[in-house]
């Protein structure tokens, strides 16, 4: 007998109608409540699905029976929304970015694992045929040791000066940083892990007031691997979201993109399986399994599958951990302060040295 898990969709916008609509259709869940700050749009969707609609959120984790949360609101709420539900022991999927401290995120991790709870984060990219491709061909040594990766993403999101909503603001979670940056470094993050440090960074605003535009930086990660970040949503060249990202390894290099992955294999690295030596190249169409139902992308009807399968074994791997989101929150964090330290006064080389204490980020990175 097929076990069902109740689920509560929190946040009725954008993302929250999609996934109401997935985890309508998704094996293994059922919508027993959705909970929204507008009773009227609350209240119209909870008539038209027949699913009981709650303008309270502790109403909402107080029904009967009540397995996990999907919550798709403003980033600011995550962190309570997320430890009352932990405290209550419910399961939680909670859209990107996890919260605006990497700190807080970190600790979110650390109280979903000693309560053996599932707790993922919506990077749909990572649920990408062509995108876990190249999870599998890294860990696999494809093209050998690591040594720079290049992750970017355009697109026209801000054409004009920008509308005031959540996203507009910075206490809000939103901004190209968090929103919009936040996807191919995530994927950056899956590849290559965790970086020590930011080494430059600019956050530049066009048509925002409050938020960046635009993300240029450099970091570095454990072993000596290189990263560069390059994203921009007011690019009117674009006609819709593109992510990509190109890495370098002694044996070769991949480049890949939603679409297709190109793999070149070179004397030192290692063929596998369905690839040959030099220039390889596979589609999106051969390598994403069919989910169970389509909205929008399968990445997006496959990460709640995966969710479904982290609440009934929350001991097991699974995609999209809190602690994997909490390794993006620092990177943006890394990003975020880099940028803020250019801003500051130019002070001369000879005064800095002779203020500069000898424990800083940038002594213990390279050595002085």
């Amino acid at each position: 007998m097929e076990n069902i898990r109740n689920i509560a969709v929190i946040g009725l916008g954008k993302m929250g109608i999609s996934h109401l609509s997935i985890a309508n259709a998704t094996p293994g869940m059922k919508v027993v409540a959705i909970c929204d700050s507008s009773a009227m749009i609350g209240g119209m969707i909870g008539k038209y699905v027949k699913v009981p609609f709650f303008a309270d959120y502790a109403d909402v984790l107080a029904v009967p029976g009540l397995d996990g949360v999907i919550i798709a609101t403003p980033t600011r709420h995550h962190d309570t929304m997320i430890r009352r539900a932990l405290a209550s022991g419910v399961h939680v999927f909670c859209e990107k970015p996890l919260t605006l401290s990497a700190r807080i995120s970190a600790e979110l991790a650390q109280i979903a694992f000693d309560q053996n709870l599932a707790a993922q984060v919506g990077y749909h990219n990572r649920f990408v045929g062509t995108f876990a491709e190249v999870k599998r061909l890294v860990d696999s040594g494809t093209i050998g040791k690591i040594r720079h990766v290049h992750a970017d993403a355009y697109g026209p999101v801000v054409l004009k000066p920008a509308a005031k909503t959540w996203r507009s603001k910075s206490t809000e979670g939103g901004g190209c940083l968090y929103d919009y940056a936040a996807h191919p470094i995530n994927l950056m993050n899956w590849y290559v892990g965790k970086p020590i440090f930011c080494s430059g960074a600019q956050l530049t605003k066009q048509w925002s007031e409050d938020v960046d535009d635009a993300i240029y930086a450099n970091l570095m990660f454990a072993g000596g691997v290189s990263g560069q970040v390059s994203v921009n949503w007011a690019d009117e060249t674009i006609r819709k979201m593109t992510t990509s990202l190109t890495l370098w390894g002694d044996g070769g290099k991949i480049c890949v993109d939603r679409q297709e992955i190109r793999v070149y294999i070179g004397d030192k690295g290692t063929v596998s399986a369905g690839y040959r030596p030099k220039w390889t190249v596979r589609n999106i169409t051969d390598l994403t399994p069919h989910p169970a139902f389509y909205l929008r992308g399968e990445e997006y009807s496959a990460q709640l599958e995966g969710f479904v399968g982290a609440m009934n074994d929350p001991s097991s791997s699974y995609v999209n951990t809190f602690a994997s989101g909490a390794e993006t929150d620092h990177t943006l964090a890394l990003i975020r302060d880099g940028a803020d330290s250019l801003n500051q006064p130019i002070v001369p080389v000879a005064v800095a040295a002779a203020k500069r204490p000898k424990s800083t980020m940038f002594a213990r990175a390279f050595g002085y």
